[in-house]
């Protein structure tokens, strides 16, 4: 049946088409061992940080500033806090710790480059090592991955339960497949970013990453989809588990409530 011949409650629970991820730039370039810890706002708000900015323009006085788990119920505060952890490095910048990252070759904190490829309407990618750290399960570090606009994160392997977060929050996780790696394909940060292979998902499967560098050369390389289920894959069609169930909920519901909503 034609999308638009569906009943009305049907079409609700339906999810948006799915494309490829073409342009993006990349926001960050991590290394091994990075944990959900470093990703996830923690710690006390430093008032030069995008987060102790946003509450001083918000008449917050710096001694109530209080620390990003006070305040893990705002996500203004918290979207700004990820990758924000002075322990993290970011590969870009040599290894400079602190959540910093390049945006058209300005140095910035990493949320606020990810506001202004928001505000350019480009999507952006994260590249990560391995050796996660096991149950290294903070749900921030998806929730803020997501809020900052990043579509894929590419790692050599990814821990089980930040893995599924990703995908929860509509976040696609693509592995690495072979020995490559963000450091043996040469990635710095300036490239442009596609990820073809999207308008047909299924669980696992290998999708194609296409890196564009700034001297004009193109390379393209495999990887591997760790959208892992087909649960997952509905997941990821609707933008995210939130979605998913919200709309099934209001599929169930029946036309009255479609029509409410």
């Amino acid at each position: 049946m034609p999308p638009h011949d569906r009943p009305r409650s049907a079409r609700a629970f339906a999810p948006g088409s799915i494309g490829n991820i073409v342009g993006a730039k990349v926001l960050g370039i991590f290394g091994d061992s990075v944990t959900t810890d470093h990703i996830s706002p923690a710690g006390s708000i430093k008032p030069t940080s995008p987060a102790g900015i946003y509450l001083q323009e918000h008449d917050v006085a710096v001694a109530d500033f209080n620390s990003y788990g006070a305040r893990r119920g705002n996500h203004e505060v918290m979207m700004r806090g990820t990758f924000a952890n002075v322990r993290i490095k970011n590969l870009m910048l040599g290894g400079k710790e602190g959540g910093m990252t390049l945006y058209k070759g300005q140095e910035m904190p990493i949320y606020d480059a990810a506001m202004r490829y928001v505000g350019d309407r480009t999507p952006t990618v994260v590249f990560g090592g391995e050796e996660p750290v096991p149950y290294s399960s903070r749900d921030w570090a998806a929730k803020g991955t997501q809020l900052l606009g990043v579509k894929a994160v590419i790692a050599r392997s990814f821990e089980r339960i930040h893995r599924s977060n990703l995908v929860g929050m509509g976040v696609m996780p693509l592995q690495f497949l072979g020995a490559d790696s963000a450091q043996t394909l040469g990635i710095k940060g300036d490239e442009l970013i596609d990820v073809l292979g999207l308008d047909d998902i299924h669980p696992q499967q290998e999708l194609t990453l296409v890196i564009q560098r700034a001297d004009g050369t193109r390379q393209e390389v495999k990887v591997k989809s760790r959208i892992d289920t087909p649960i997952e894959v509905d997941y990821y069609k609707h933008g995210g588990i939130l979605p998913y169930v919200l709309r099934e909920l209001i599929a169930k519901a029946g036309p009255a409530a479609v029509k409410a909503a």
